[in-house]
């Protein structure tokens, strides 16, 4: 299988070349895409060298799928090109997640609506990702009511200029900001722009989302995100009320039975899931899972993931590998 990966060079597509190689994805080519800037670049992996070329030239070696992972502009440019080619294209940008004729997935939550005729799909917010993971077993066993969620992203979120912008502050360097404010030492209560309804782009990216993968707009949900001074995961405080009332215990295990999900609930040893132990992890780590004291049939969980992998990288290759395992690619 010919796999391309447009935007090869950045901080995601970095991430994809990892996720490929560690998960032995049958791969019998590989063709790193990115800008004209960077045409030439060579990209090492698995022991070998690779140039990198524009999406262009891409489209003109036919690969099987491509995973984009270049911003908005870019995947509303080519993706189009590259699918009217006979391209399946995953992209992880949010250019195609709310078109009604595409499909967003989540393959242990809704990996089961791609056809073959499915030649864009979309790759949900990472925050989204890591959260619905976790709501789907207890939506088919409790039916969710209402989530209220507050999240803590992760830098790297961002991309190179943040995470280049915390270490300067941390060793005092002046340099280039991808935030208006200091992210060191502080937390910025706005990720993404805002919109007329209070709301930033992100959370309405979170309650859109939500409904769309879960495939329930009964669902309501109502999100804060929030940027933190941390490397390696997002995290999210979230509360859910239930239609059905829930044992503890019995909630617990559908987690532990979820594909893709590790319980770290065990208060008294003081184990809880943390950015730094989700970082390089594929899976979705949840914790402090306890009943919600002032609300009837509603518990509060904790849920961690590495936002590179997990909530864009790996989420994308597992939907390649999905479609390869069904034939639809």
């Amino acid at each position: 299988m010919k796999v391309a990966v447009v935007g090869a060079t950045g901080l995601v597509g970095s991430e994809m070349l990892k996720v490929l190689a560690e998960r032995n994805f049958p791969l019998t080519e590989l063709i790193p895409v990115a800008s004209e800037r960077s045409k030439g670049k060579e990209i090492e992996f698995k022991g070998k060298q690779y140039k990198v070329v524009t999406p262009s030239e891409a489209i003109a070696l036919k690969p099987d799928v491509a995973l984009f992972s270049a911003g908005g502009g870019t995947s509303t440019e080519y993706a189009p090109l590259f699918a009217e080619a006979g391209i399946t294209v995953i992209d992880n940008s949010s250019a195609w997640r709310m078109d009604p004729t595409k499909k967003l997935v989540v393959p242990e939550v809704n990996g089961d609506v791609l056809t073959a005729e499915d030649k864009i799909i979309a790759n949900p917010n990472c925050s989204t990702i890591q959260m619905v993971v976790v709501l789907k077993p207890l939506h088919e066993k409790y039916k969710i009511k209402r989530v209220v969620v507050s999240t803590y992203q992760s830098v790297t979120g961002t991309g190179v200029k943040a995470v280049q912008q915390l270490h300067d502050e941390r060793t005092g360097v002046e340099g280039e900001k991808a935030y208006p404010y200091q992210i060191d030492l502080n937390v910025i209560p706005q990720i993404d722009v805002f919109q007329d309804n209070g709301y930033t782009k992100e959370e309405m990216k979170m309650i859109l989302e939500t409904n769309k993968i879960m495939q329930d707009d009964s669902i309501r949900v109502t999100a804060t995100t929030v940027r933190i001074p941390v490397m390696g995961g997002h995290s999210e405080s979230v509360n859910i009320e239930f239609e059905n009332d829930f044992d503890l215990n019995e909630l617990r295990e559908a987690l532990r039975a979820q594909e893709g999900v590790i319980v770290v609930d065990n208060p008294a040893n003081l184990e809880y899931p943390m950015p730094k132990d989700a970082h390089g992890k594929d899976e979705v780590f949840v914790g402090r899972i306890r009943r919600d004291e002032s609300q009837d049939k509603t518990v509060n969980l904790w849920i961690v993931a590495d936002n590179l992998r997990k909530g864009a990288a790996t989420n994308a290759v597992q939907v390649a590998e999905l479609l390869s395992k069904k034939g639809l690619i």
